[in-house]
């Protein structure tokens, strides 16, 4: 009787277990389902207000009484003028104009651009020529169709005579500079990493460890340039010849982009594939002003109004664990980029 009785307390414990288990199941999935239809949403942040909350909090703490309360009454004062001029504004053909600051941190194939366009599309729905568009731009580069994509999202802004500029903190090269060199103006701070116009490709050969274990690979196509390095199999010189000549086509495709969107520039002595440090970009004309984004965007806030816009999308959990390994690559792949960069053997 003892072991029946252990037996059905064991039994009831593994029927509750799996039927929590079970329920906790059907509710990720009911959330899941839910979300699926959502692709994401539009977060706007009025950056003015965060900065003007930050002020007001360290002003609080340095003022005495006396001084605070001749602070409250002018501020008061302050509200009163401004309710009253944002009145008359609403009866106004002219409006207040904005600041709109978007955040770009590029990955090798630069998914990002999905966001990019849902954020650029909202901003030319409400966007006048008096307002402006700041993108905080951060891209070691990558694949060059993705990165020229990101670059035609930029365009649309200025083929909207919306003004633009791209502030580099500490990276913009290669697709990153395809990107940033689409602006009215490029901001940089002094140590961030300008340019990299060139194209490179890299891939293994595994031929001679095959051959070596007499392993044979066979690889069949359609069309003389179908295929012209291949991992696996033997590459010829003609193979070789003919990928270099695409290399260079691209090469001569960034070449005219960049000196499309800056003419004045030597095209030819700064598409080498080398990079500069902004205060040395400066000089060569890769880009017009050495400042931080955090700088501009304090002095923006005492002209106009600064809105931050940013695209979000729900993920699940198998989308976050992809991100953080892709983050984790591209950050491995950036440091060792940086690295032959900086210190060269």
């Amino acid at each position: 009787m003892e072991f029946l009785y252990e037996y059905g307390l064991f039994l009831a414990k593994t029927v509750t277990f799996v039927l929590a288990f079970a329920g906790i199941v059907a509710i990720i999935a009911a959330s899941a389902m839910k979300q699926s239809g959502k692709k994401g949403e539009m977060e706007v942040t009025d950056i003015s207000e965060q900065l003007k909350d930050v002020e007001d909090e360290i002003i609080h703490h340095l003022l005495s009484k006396e001084e605070l309360k001749e602070k409250e009454k002018a501020d008061k004062k302050a509200a009163k003028e401004k309710a009253k001029a944002e009145k008359e504004a609403e009866t106004s053909t002219t409006k207040e104009p904005k600041l709109y600051v978007i955040d770009f941190k590029g990955s090798i194939d630069a998914k990002e651009v999905s966001a990019l366009r849902e954020e650029v599309t909202a901003i030319l729905m409400v966007a006048t020529e008096q307002d402006e568009v700041l993108v905080k731009l951060e891209s070691g580069g990558g694949m060059a169709h993705a990165y020229g994509l990101a670059a035609s999202q930029l365009e649309r802004l200025k083929r909207a005579n919306i003004p633009l500029t791209v502030s580099v903190d500490k990276v913009a090269a290669s697709g990153g500079y395809m990107m940033a060199c689409v602006a009215n103006k490029i901001i940089a701070a002094p140590f961030s990493i300008i340019g990299s116009i060139g194209v490179i490709a890299q891939i293994p050969n595994f031929h001679k460890v095959l051959k070596k274990n007499d392993i044979e690979f066979e690889q069949l196509t359609a069309g003389e340039y179908k295929r012209t390095l291949t991992m696996f199999g033997e590459n010829t010189d003609k193979g070789r010849e003919k990928f270099i000549e695409e290399l260079e086509e691209m090469h001569d495709l960034f070449k005219d982009h960049v000196h499309e969107h800056r003419p004045v520039l030597n095209i030819e002595k700064v598409a080498t594939g080398e990079t500069w440090s902004g205060s040395n970009a400066i000089k060569v004309g890769l880009v017009d002003e050495i400042q931080t984004s955090d700088d501009y965007i304090c002095q923006a806030t005492k002209e106009r109004r600064v809105i931050g816009i940013h695209y979000a999308t729900k993920k699940g959990l198998a989308e976050k664990l992809s991100k953080a390994a892709s983050l984790s690559i591209d950050n491995l792949v950036s440091k060792l980029w940086q690295n032959n960069r900086i210190f060269p053997s």
